[in-house]
This record gives C-alpha cells, structure tokens and sequence, in this order.
C-alpha cells in the first residue's frame, strides 16, 4: 500500500492549492488534500477551532501518515503532530512558525485579526481575495500562479474566512514555541529562497528540534508549493532528492 501524505492549506487556500505538488508526487503516495473549516467546500462548517480542526484531519488520516502544512496549515501541522506523535511519521512545514511567543504581541495580533475579520464580512470575496494577494510575503508570485492562487480564493467566502481567522490565526492560537523540544519526528523546514523573514523562522524552529533540517528553495518565495511543486514532491519523498527546479 503507498504511503499517505495528509496536506494542510493556508488561510485563504483551499485543498485544491496542492494539486500541482500532488501532481508532482505521481501515484507514489496516497495524497490527502480537504478543504480546511472556514475554506472551500468547509466554509460553513462550525465551529472553527483548533481542537475542531484535528479532529478532521485525524479522522481523514490513516494510522500512520507523513504531515504537510503551508503556513495556517503548517502552523496547524505543528499541534497535529504534538497531539498525535504515534501518527504523525514525519512532517513537512512550508513557510510556517509555531506562533507568536510573546503574550502581549499575540494579544495585539488576536485584535488586528479581529478588525481584519470585520472588514472580510463586509467584503465581497472577490474584493478580499484581491487585497490578500498584495500582502508583502506574497508579493512576487509569478502571474499565472497569481492567477490560480486567485481562482482558489475564490472557492471560498468572507464569512467562512472570518471564522477561520478569529479561530486558527496566529493570535487566536497559542505558541508553541517552548513545546518544539517535544516533536520526535522527523521534520523538514521548507522555504523559498526569496523568503527571508520564515528563514529566519526556520532557523530558530531548527535549532529547538533536533530532528529538523530546513530545505531552502532556490527562486521562491513564501508560498513553495505554488512556485516550485516538484521541490515539495522532492522533499517529500526523500531527503536526497534535488530542489533545484
């Protein structure tokens, strides 16, 4: 039986963001890719929390599987793999952090969340979905996968969007930070060479786990599986394969 890999979207992404890395792995692996709550085809489902959350990844999973998760979903990843580490096989974060540390900043980021929650109710999704795509760690993104980046966001609602952030953004979530020395599998830390902030974040990550090694992709920026899918197939099926595109 092939192994399985479970992927986790980001905020605003839908499961249909990992098709192109999917593709890639061809029929190597069992690819898992829903549609997280508050996004895509889950955009009404309720209520969106982080212990919601696992709870659908681990029913969508089998016994054992490798973990993959692009920023929210990596983010996301890091509590799956500490609640269940006799599933989880390995792990797989894409430009991803485990939070904010200090208090008092993921409090003042819970409240900007908050604010920026309100506005996307009274959005159209089409007028998000636009202003997302300027945020600066996007900034970069060749037109063509600008353009699917943008049809996904497409697939889902200001609502559903709304309800994500306020439940499983970086300040509705707690740090984990000071749990890193917890992971006991592997780990591989991907970004994109462009991406100089989750660098640094990768770095810091690297030196809390000890299984962690971070794999810098050469040209991309924050968003990997969209710019360079066969480097995340790459990682994904084994350390010695190539990144370079």
């Amino acid at each position: 039986m092939a192994p399985t890999v479970v992927f986790l979207h980001g905020f605003t992404h839908t499961g249909r963001s990992w098709r192109p890395a999917i593709a890639a792995l061809g029929e190597r692996y069992t690819s898992v890719a829903e549609d997280i709550r508050g996004h895509g085809d889950a955009s009404a489902r309720r209520p969106v929390t982080l212990e919601a959350v696992i709870d659908d990844v681990l029913a969508a999973a089998p016994e054992r599987f490798t973990l993959v998760g692009y920023s929210m979903g990596g983010r996301i990843s890091l509590h799956v793999a500490l609640l269940a580490r006799e599933r989880v096989e390995r792990l797989v974060l894409i430009g991803a952090s485990p939070g904010i540390a200090d208090p008092a900043a993921r409090e003042q980021r819970r409240r900007d969340d908050e604010q920026l929650a309100d506005e996307i109710e009274r959005s159209s999704i089409e007028e998000f979905a636009r202003r997302w795509a300027q945020t600066p760690v996007l900034a970069g993104l060749p037109p063509a996968i600008q353009g699917g980046a943008h049809a996904d966001r497409l697939r889902s609602t200001p609502a559903g969007l709304a309800r994500a952030l306020r439940g499983l953004g970086t300040g509705a979530l707690p740090s984990l930070w000071d749990r890193l020395g917890e992971v006991i599998m592997p780990v591989t830390l991907v970004v994109g060479e462009r991406d100089s902030k989750f660098q640094a974040i990768a770095t810091d990550i690297a030196r809390a786990v000890p299984s962690a090694e971070v794999a810098v992709v050469p040209g991309a920026g924050h968003a990997v599986h969209l710019e360079a899918p066969e480097a995340i197939a790459g990682v994904i099926a084994g350390p010695h394969a190539t990144l370079d595109r």
